[in-house]
């Protein structure tokens, strides 16, 4: 391949930048890992006979899918507790890469739902419900038949659909309550912390301190757990996480949590902790000195 035709593969390559992370971030749930996926797939492109490819977005995509599935088949078999990367940004908005990245509500919650998936049911609902592609195409990618895949992504959908927590679509709201929740916090405020939290609030965060991941159910039981985020000298920025309100925790200058809230009908109905050091490390926590 001459520099001239390179360019122009390269060039038709970073078109289609954009969409194939935005497939391999919901496949994968970490943008690191996505970006080694669309690279791969740039790699793999670049030594291909592209001359014979009718439709470069579609022969892409199922490149960067495949790559994804055996990421996620090799999570499974070593046993590893994977956590949702969340992406953050401002307070007062998101990027418009992040934006690109973020559309269809692809919130920390519904990442931490879509890793209960089985990889095949995850790829299957990512590429058919999210992507718009046919069984058909999907079946190759999963070696299943169209009528297996079809299974697959009605599974998947229904484990999403059963979530049932789409947020306030008001930034001002949300922001509201979650501020509410974590003032309530820091004085210690048991009766206002239940007053901002949904009945049936779910409270998940990762293995950072037990080894284990852990969930609570319940206004008052996730209220009584909320003072860790009263520590002497903890500081509470506001961000966005996976463009719904949120905050990253400080101490010392560091780091040590960055916190989720769906806000639903003004009230907190699910909260995602990231406290992972090693998570932590891999974030972009440039948003913070802007």
């Amino acid at each position: 391949m001459n520099q001239t035709d390179r360019d122009w593969l390269a060039q038709r390559f970073e078109e289609q930048r954009s969409r194939l992370l935005a497939v391999a971030y919901r496949m994968l749930g970490s943008l690191s890992e996505a970006e080694d996926a669309v690279q791969e797939a740039w790699l793999r492109l670049s030594g291909a006979a592209h001359e014979d490819v009718d439709n470069l977005g579609a022969w892409l995509t199922t490149v960067v899918a495949r790559i994804s599935l055996n990421v996620l088949r090799s999570r499974k078999t070593r046993s590893e507790a994977h956590v949702p990367e969340p992406i953050l940004d401002r307070a007062d908005g998101a990027s418009p890469e992040h934006q690109a990245l973020l559309a269809d509500g692809v919130g920390l919650a519904l990442l931490v739902v879509l890793e209960t998936l089985t990889p095949a049911e995850r790829v299957a609902f990512v590429l058919h419900d999210i992507f718009d592609l046919s069984f058909d195409e999907i079946a190759s990618i999963v070696q299943r038949t169209p009528d297996a895949t079809r299974q697959l992504a009605s599974r998947g959908r229904r484990r999403v659909q059963g979530r049932n927590a789409t947020p306030d679509a008001d930034m001002t709201v949300q922001r509201r309550v979650v501020d509410a929740f974590l003032s309530a916090a820091q004085d210690r405020d048991f009766d206002r912390l239940v007053a901002v939290l949904d009945p049936d609030v779910v409270l998940r965060r990762d293995a950072s301190a037990t080894g284990t991941p852990i969930e609570v159910r319940g206004a008052e039981q996730v209220a009584r757990g909320a003072s860790s985020f009263s520590r002497p000298g903890l500081q509470r920025r506001p961000v966005l996480v996976n463009g719904v309100a949120g905050a990253v925790a400080m101490l010392e200058g560091k780091p040590v949590a960055v916190m989720a809230c769906t806000v639903k009908d003004e009230k907190i109905v699910e909260i995602e902790i990231v406290g992972d050091p090693a998570r932590l490390a891999q974030l972009d926590l440039t948003v913070l000195d802007t």
